[in-house]
């Protein structure tokens, strides 16, 4: 775990939580508290084909909602920003109001083949496309988003796999398995 990730996830309340299961709070790691994706992290979400979006809205309730699209939908810009466009879904703007009102979000990323699951706590600014955005997150034929969501990756932690059932895509049993043997 990251030291900036410790920071924003061990509030008080998780600390006396750690004491009082585990005898001691955790500690909060050394490091830079600046959260930057590294390579590792840039390949894996360049991989991935969905997230999970969590906002929380104006009556402080939670909001959980799937985001997917072709691998690599989801657009690392620079170490500490991803994008990705927005596109017309059912039509309820939960998260894009939440977001309107609370910018802080958290992404969870799953690779469940490999049973690998990153996750993020971000703020989140949505923007309408211009030509710039556009072409920063076009992806090939798909119509043009409704608005371009650009996430401040504000820290990251690699959470533990152990639960993690795995699962595969069609392509990836596909290229796992040759039926042509069985």
């Amino acid at each position: 775990m990251s030291r900036h990730f410790a920071d924003l996830a061990y509030t008080a309340r998780v600390r006396a939580e750690q004491r009082q299961r585990l005898g001691a709070a955790l500690p909060t790691p050394a490091g830079d508290p600046v959260a930057r994706l590294g390579e590792r992290e840039t390949r894996f979400i360049a991989a991935r084909d969905s997230f999970f979006l969590a906002t929380v809205g104006e009556g402080g309730w939670p909001h959980v909602q799937h985001r997917g699209g072709p691998a690599g939908f989801l657009r690392v810009v620079d170490p500490q920003t991803l994008a990705f466009g927005d596109y017309a879904g059912n039509r309820q703007f939960v998260s894009v109001g939440n977001l309107a009102g609370q910018p802080r979000a958290a992404l969870i990323l799953v690779d469940y083949a490999q049973r690998r699951r990153l996750k993020m706590l971000a703020e989140i600014e949505v923007q309408a496309p211009t030509p710039a955005t556009l072409e920063l997150v076009a992806m090939a034929d798909a119509p043009r988003p409704e608005r371009i969501l650009w996430i401040r990756v504000a820290a990251f932690d690699w959470n533990c796999s152990q639960h993690i059932t795995p699962r595969y895509t069609a392509d990836e049993w596909r290229a796992g398995i040759d039926f042509s043997q069985t």
